[in-house]
């Protein structure tokens, strides 16, 4: 048996759209009830104002779906009207009704967020309808879109990761807190900004450009950016084009890691593995010359005893061994003390003295090759946990190097001191000696390293492995010919 189809009810009451006229004119609001009284406009309910104020008084209760506005409102006009219900937070869709064809009124209402504009005498029915459930319907749809852009907006802004918006210049558009907080500036202050000043080195934000502009994305680009107040951060950039509709590249987006601290800890394992392996080499050389030291050194003071102590000759041989016997145990004893962990005596206290006495400590060696010493230490807070003794000898090892490293008569070396707001206090050493090279400068902590004849190179495997047990970290800046910067950090 074959059911027969429902009946359709053609009584059944469609959903209601409220309409509020706003019109000065009796008649011009009886023309527009004629007009929403016809069939096809049934699910049309008009009320009607007929001043100004009672339209805001109106709209403030927000009854109401949609508004017909008069442009002439007495000593106000309907633009005015519109502009200030925004400002009331109104946001359903209002039309502006015009007696003539006036394209100025009919751009600034439009640029005001009127939804369309209706000229009296060119109405019918059929527009005026058409024109209520455009609005209507183009109201939902923005409606619609405002809340998935807040939702996508509160995505961008409460992200962990820096995201920003830029052109393909790589200048940005728009970035999120992180980006703000990763960087030091404000969003305003990035959008304005030169990209160049962000990069450490020019040639990465040329290679990036390049990539990006040539295959649409790039990821986990590896650089140096550098902070507004100076401080340098490895960071990852990912960047990927968002196109237009007919596939070409309208902005870029992109996330920023800082990886910093990543490759700090990756260095420091690397490090502990190269002392580890340090300190057992020294054990085992330890272990092999000093009791054969001994028993040479042993042997000499016999020697001594039997040989004839008033022979010039005789005395300066056994001088000459002895001197040695001391260099040989003295430098296994720097060996094992370069490479094991220090036991630290931290105490709070102002770290500009601690640096002060340091300096003193070459104070004589500068003034021999007549150098020039500068100093500006911090008025900020400067206390921290620290073994003053440990510290003093970290920082002599380097300031030792920067003299070494000086031309006589020539050098300038500049010390500072200073807080970061990631509460860590510094001390910077430059000289405007030789510099290093990128080679170089990758090798300077690595155990028995040195560019010194005669040199052990210890010293600043020492002064890293001191940092290291304060938990703190050390940077190296140089160029060939024009100098070296070491940043000696300790946290608080």
């Amino acid at each position: 048996m074959i059911t027969a189809p429902a009946t359709l009810n053609v009584n059944e009451k469609k959903e209601i759209i409220r309409v509020l006229l706003i019109e000065d004119d009796e008649d011009d609001y009886l023309l527009t009830k004629a007009l929403v009284s016809v069939k096809e406009n049934a699910s049309i309910k008009l009320d009607w104002v007929d001043s100004y104020d009672r339209a805001l008084a109106a709209i403030d209760k927000n009854q109401h779906d949609v508004y017909l506005v008069d442009y002439r409102l007495g000593h106000y006009t309907g633009i005015d009207l519109i502009q200030e219900a925004f400002q009331m937070g109104c946001r359903a869709p209002m039309i502006l009704l015009t007696g003539q064809d006036d394209l100025t009124v009919d751009q600034s209402a439009l640029e005001l967020g009127a939804a369309d504009y209706l000229v009296k005498g060119r109405i019918d029915a059929q527009l005026l309808g058409r024109s209520i459930r455009y609005a209507l319907r183009q109201a939902s749809v923005l409606a619609e879109l405002v809340q998935k852009e807040n939702k996508y907006r509160t995505l961008f802004e409460r992200s962990i990761d820096a995201i920003f918006v830029a052109n393909d210049e790589m200048r940005f558009q728009d970035a999120n807190s992180s980006v703000e907080r990763l960087l030091g500036y404000s969003r305003d202050e990035l959008i304005h900004l030169n990209p160049a000043r962000l990069f450490a080195d020019l040639n990465q934000l040329r290679n990036l450009r390049f990539n990006v502009r040539e295959h649409g994305q790039i990821k986990d680009f590896e650089t140096t950016l550098i902070h507004r107040n100076g401080r340098k951060r490895i960071c990852q950039i990912s960047v990927w084009a968002v196109e237009d509709v007919i596939g070409h590249p309208e902005w870029y987006q992109g996330i920023v890691r800082d990886i910093t601290d990543q490759k700090r800890a990756q260095q420091d394992l690397i490090l502990a593995e190269k002392l580890s392996m340090t300190g057992k080499i020294a054990r085992s050389i330890a272990h092999e010359v000093r009791n054969p030291l001994t028993n040479l050194s042993l042997a000499l003071e016999q020697l001594k005893d039997e040989l004839d102590t008033d022979s010039e000759f005789i005395t300066m041989f056994t001088d000459i061994i002895e001197r040695n016997v001391d260099r040989i145990g003295q430098l296994i004893t720097e060996m094992l003390n370069s490479s094991k962990p220090r036991d630290l005596d931290r105490k709070k206290q102002d770290f500009n003295p601690v640096v002060r006495e340091t300096i003193q400590l070459i104070s004589d060696r500068i003034k021999l090759k007549r150098m020039r010493l500068e100093t500006q230490f911090s008025t900020d807070d400067c206390s921290a946990l620290l073994d003053r003794d440990q510290v003093k000898t970290a920082l002599l090892n380097i300031l030792v190097n920067a003299v070494e490293a000086m031309e006589e008569g020539k050098g300038i070396l500049v010390v500072r001191t200073g807080c970061t707001d990631n509460n860590r206090v510094y001390v910077e050493v430059s000289d405007n000696g030789e510099g290093i090279s990128e080679s170089v400068r990758q090798r300077l902590f690595d155990p028995f390293f040195t560019g010194k004849s005669g040199g052990m190179g210890l010293g600043l495997t020492a002064t890293q492995n001191i940092i290291n047990s304060h938990k703190g970290s050390i940077e190296v800046e140089s160029q060939e010919g024009k100098g070296t910067t070491f940043r000696l950090y300790f946290p608080r």
